[in-house]
């Protein structure tokens, strides 16, 4: 009886460190993509953020903050990579994703993200992202595959990484002009930062998790 009391106050003491809507399913996706094209989906998310921490960020990234760089990068991860979207991007042929095979219906069903009232539209908050738009895989970040989100949530301040496989990539929200507000870091450095609100770590009550993309199968 005194194991299960035990058990009973930890949940109690745990639930409030994550939001409900991040236990729960979320909503259903317009579609969802089988295995390969996530796969290649990903890796295009993960080329374009690499991209803007090698050039710094594109003229055609406008909302630049965190989520503005999950939205450019998704958003140009969908699209046609022409010769004409290479050279905008100032992308290089070498070593790029294979291209990503969508019927036209299928590209107008992804594009834009879904807002809480259930439109779709270009913008959206770093919460309604990971709420409307994402899945809750984990509060453990070993869970993340690359191009998954990793959600802080500070009170009156939400903030999204980019998991990239062997490091975090991210956004501070501000620029100046010696500082173009990208960041990039190893888990370690993440885990280990100086200010504990921002370790991806499950007992700290301000990281709520690791969040997938919701028309992303895996």
């Amino acid at each position: 009886m005194a194991g299960r009391r035990l058990v009973a106050l930890a949940l109690t003491l745990w639930a409030p460190t994550m939001p409900v809507w991040a236990l729960s399913p979320g909503p259903e996706p317009v579609m969802r993509l089988d295995a390969l094209r996530s796969a290649i989906v990903r890796a295009w998310v993960v080329r374009i953020v690499n991209e803007q921490l090698r050039q710094g960020p594109t003229p055609r990234w406008f909302h630049r903050d965190c989520a503005g760089l999950v939205r450019f990068a998704v958003g140009e991860a969908l699209r046609r990579h022409d010769a004409r979207w290479l050279s905008a991007n100032g992308v290089t042929g070498d070593a790029l994703p294979p291209e990503l095979e969508l019927t036209d219906a299928e590209r107008r069903a992804l594009t834009g993200w879904v807002r809480d009232d259930g439109t779709r539209g270009a913008f959206v908050t770093a919460e309604t992202l990971v709420r409307r738009n994402s899945r809750f895989v984990a509060r453990d970040v070993n869970a993340a595959e690359p191009g998954d989100l990793l959600f802080f949530d500070q009170g009156d301040d939400q903030h999204l990484m980019v998991w990239m496989g062997r490091f975090v990539a991210y956004h501070t929200g501000a620029e100046t002009p010696t500082d173009n507000g990208l960041r990039a870091v190893t888990l370690d450095q993440l885990m280990h930062w100086k200010d504990t609100r921002w370790r991806p770590e499950p007992g700290n009550p301000n990281f709520v998790g690791v969040f997938r993309l919701s028309f992303l199968s895996r």
